[in-house]
């Protein structure tokens, strides 16, 4: 059992259901990073939180795992890629700890993907920049239009 210290739910809002992100560059910035064992028990992960700095999907939170410790020299070559481009956007070239990334602003480009497990849609990162690296940071990004149209026109 855990005391909850006299919780009232009448002076909370409830939580509601997250849909997944939509894909697009958001602002964000690494809040919690953890080594975790792998299912398995034969290697390790980094776990990395990133929370959504700006627009109206400030405060929503991403997550990455880095195969940093695994059997698999390719999952382990790819996720010291990832912490590579990480470093790289954040200007942190060669960390001591995890907790030297935190709290940095970087531009993250997230997915949708359907999970292998339920076939709902979830959000995965799948690259990293510079803060400064795109206009309209916060918001997913539009394709651009290839309208023969004039702008003002349009």
């Amino acid at each position: 059992m855990a005391n909850l210290n006299g919780f009232n739910a009448h002076e909370v809002e409830p939580s509601t259901e997250f849909e997944p992100l939509p894909a697009g560059k958001y602002l964000a910035a690494i809040t919690e990073s953890e080594q975790k064992p792998t299912k398995s028990g034969d290697g390790s992960y980094l776990q990395l939180t990133f929370q959504i700095l700006e627009g109206p999907h400030k405060g929503r939170q991403v997550w990455a795992r880095l195969n940093l410790h695994n059997p698999s020299p390719t999952a382990v070559q790819i996720a010291r890629g990832e912490l590579s481009a990480i470093c790289r956007a954040v200007g942190v070239m060669t960390p001591r700890d995890s907790v030297d990334l935190h709290n940095l602003p970087i531009l993250i480009s997230v997915k949708q993907k359907k999970r292998e497990d339920n076939g709902e849609l979830t959000n995965e990162i799948k690259g990293y920049e510079p803060k400064t690296a795109a206009p309209a940071v916060g918001q997913p990004q539009q394709a651009p239009t290839t309208s023969n149209t004039p702008p003002w026109k349009r």
